[in-house]
């Protein structure tokens, strides 16, 4: 199984185009030890031909140009880019699909909330009817009466998903805002057959119960939220009221935080933060928080950066 980060911060990316916050304004100035990154996405492949996107972010337009594994190669019109899935309606992993208009019809996997916040709040499926028919929807069977759908997709012959209904948010303009039902957010655990290792992937995760643990403990690697260092971070770095259980995201630090879950995981599971958002100080690679993360053997995604499972 191939996983290619094509973004690794949260919504605004890194440095956020308005921001002035301590690394942002680092990052820029060149006073800290930081990569900047684009808004959070990743492509899965079982052959390294064809992938799937997992979200599709404002930024895809330059992701797509920075990434030769998705460029057109055979036919003039062409793409490496074989499918999308959807772990949630937010912004920052659903505006991306509008960049992707000329590719249309092309399949879009997503739960049934997502699909109603999609064709109704920000109404993209109806608007991309416009281009040759538009997005498929096919259906991740996820909702209240069940939490898990295990399903396959023909891009990716010899890799089985699990979608697991998470606990986090629905965006703003859902009417499940601040009272999400299962099927608000997703994460993926995808297994290879071939190889029989797992990815757990929850860019998005507002809280670990034992049923999430065991999927956590079950993958060869996860990949999961790393937006938040502390719960109020955005008050502060002077910059927004919002919590970070507010939005829908577990923090990392503090008791019964996802750094304390992570390190309980086998020292043998590969452990990957991504969705960073652009006030956590574990993006600068010189700051005490990054060091912790280095000594517990927990990685910080980057764009471009590969994984082989």
């Amino acid at each position: 199984m191939h996983i290619l980060i094509l973004g690794a911060a949260a919504g605004g990316g890194f440095p956020q185009w308005n921001c002035n916050c301590t690394l942002c304004k680092g990052v820029r100035e060149g006073s800290i030890d930081a990569r900047p990154r684009t808004q959070s996405s990743i492509a899965i492949s079982s052959d390294g031909q064809r992938w799937l996107l997992c979200n599709a972010s404002p930024d895809i337009r330059a992701q797509l140009a920075a990434n030769p594994s998705l460029h057109p190669r055979r036919v003039p019109r062409d793409s490496g880019i074989a499918g999308v899935l959807l772990v949630d309606a937010q912004i920052d992993h659903t505006t991306g699909l509008l960049s992707l208009r000329e590719g249309c019809p092309f399949d879009v996997w997503c739960t049934p909330n997502v699909h109603q916040d999609l064709s109704r709040g920000f109404p993209l499926f109806t608007m991309l009817e416009h281009w040759q028919g538009g997005l498929n929807w096919r259906t991740i069977d996820i909702g209240a009466e069940r939490l898990e759908s295990t399903f396959e997709i023909p891009a990716c012959p010899s890799l089985l998903f699990t979608a697991v209904a998470l606990d986090s948010n629905a965006p703003p303009y859902s009417p499940r805002r601040g009272s999400p039902t299962p099927g608000d957010n997703i994460g993926l655990l995808v297994e290879d057959r071939r190889r029989a290792t797992r990815l757990f992937y929850a860019p998005g995760l507002g809280r670990v119960d034992e049923r999430v643990r065991s999927f956590l403990a079950s993958a060869d690697c996860v990949l999961v939220d790393g937006t938040l260092w502390h719960d109020d971070e955005l008050r502060r770095a002077g910059v927004g009221q919002a919590t970070g259980s507010d939005m829908g995201h577990l923090a990392l630090a503090g008791p019964g935080g996802l750094l304390e879950e992570l390190s309980a995981l086998s020292t043998a599971t590969r452990r990957v933060l991504t969705h960073i958002n652009n006030t956590n100080p574990i993006l600068d690679e010189r700051s005490p928080e990054r060091a912790t993360l280095t000594q517990t053997g927990i990685e910080v995604a980057h764009d471009g950066m590969r994984l082989e499972i």
